[in-house]
């Protein structure tokens, strides 16, 4: 797949996904340590996200880190926006800020869901 093709995807899941993960595995079997414990903290946070497993997607795995500029996987994007990889977002639960983020991200997008259901 064509470099060009593989960022208007990811600019995509992004565009289409107000939470989502990038990681190996999935959140019910991640493939390595640093993504089970990202998803066991979104899953504490009661959020409600989309995950690429990157490991099942090579040029995605190949590309993000560049579009990123961040070398390494899990990564959390909200809203479009890099938030961080599995120590920030170890740190920020552990200071309640991304649970925060997430339940206001959730709310935003919830009453959108109603207003157009």
């Amino acid at each position: 797949m064509e470099t060009n093709e593989t960022v208007e995807k990811i600019k995509a899941q992004l565009a289409e996904n107000p939470i989502i993960v990038y990681m190996k595995g999935s959140p019910k079997l991640p493939s390595c340590g640093f993504s089970s414990q990202v998803a066991e903290i979104m899953i504490n946070c009661n959020a409600q996200f989309a995950f690429v497993d990157i490991l099942q997607n090579p040029d995605i795995r190949s590309e993000l880190p560049k579009y990123a500029n961040w070398p390494t996987f899990p990564q959390l994007w909200i809203e479009g926006e890099l938030i961080g990889g599995c120590d920030i977002l170890t740190e920020m639960y552990q200071k309640g800020e991304l649970q925060t983020l997430i339940t206001e991200t959730a709310a935003k997008y919830a009453s959108e869901d109603e207003k157009n259901a």
